[in-house]
Order: structure tokens, then C-alpha cells, then sequence
């Protein structure tokens, strides 16, 4: 029997997350994907912004997995590592 999204991924707010225990910074994710509104949550900004960097020319935004027309969602270990790669540290950022 297929699973339905919604059995396999929670979509549910507020988003399952908890502080790393070695580094206050670090986001940790309880579920191996999340859904669009999560993500926006995360990020705090609007669902119809993590939209649009879907559509935009170039791709902006985290990898993403349409599993179909109308259902999209995000691996938490490539939000982690998309996260990292923009991660600024001021005074080493010349």
C-alpha cells in the first residue's frame, strides 16, 4: 500500500527542531524532510518567498524534491549544508 505525504511527512507547525548541543548556530532538524511552510518557518520568512526561489531564473534556495505537481520538500541535510555555504563570519569575510 503507497504511503500519502502527509503519513510519511508531518506537516505540522511549529517545525521539530532543537539547538545542537555543540554549537548554539547549528540547526538540527528531528525528520529527515520538511515541507515548504517549515522551511519558511525556519528561515522566518513567508512560504511564497521559499516559492518563488523555486521558480527563479536562476534557482535560488535550497535543493528540493518535487514529489509531485503540487508537493515539494526539502532535505533537512541539504538545507544544513546550503545553510553552511552562506554562513558569513564578520571581520574573516574581506
Amino acid at each position: 500500500m503507497a504511503h500519502r505525504l502527509a503519513e510519511v511527512v508531518p506537516v505540522a507547525l511549529p517545525v521539530a527542531l532543537r539547538p545542537a548541543p555543540t554549537d548554539g548556530n547549528v540547526v538540527t532538524f528531528t525528520k529527515p524532510f520538511i515541507s515548504t511552510e517549515e522551511l519558511a518557518a525556519v528561515l522566518q520568512v513567508d512560504p511564497s518567498t521559499v516559492r518563488r526561489w523555486r521558480t527563479a531564473q536562476p534557482l535560488q534556495g535550497p535543493p528540493f524534491i518535487n514529489l509531485s505537481e503540487r508537493v515539494t520538500v526539502y532535505s533537512a541535510e541539504d538545507i544544513q549544508h546550503w545553510l553552511a555555504t552562506r554562513r558569513v563570519v564578520p571581520g574573516a569575510a574581506k
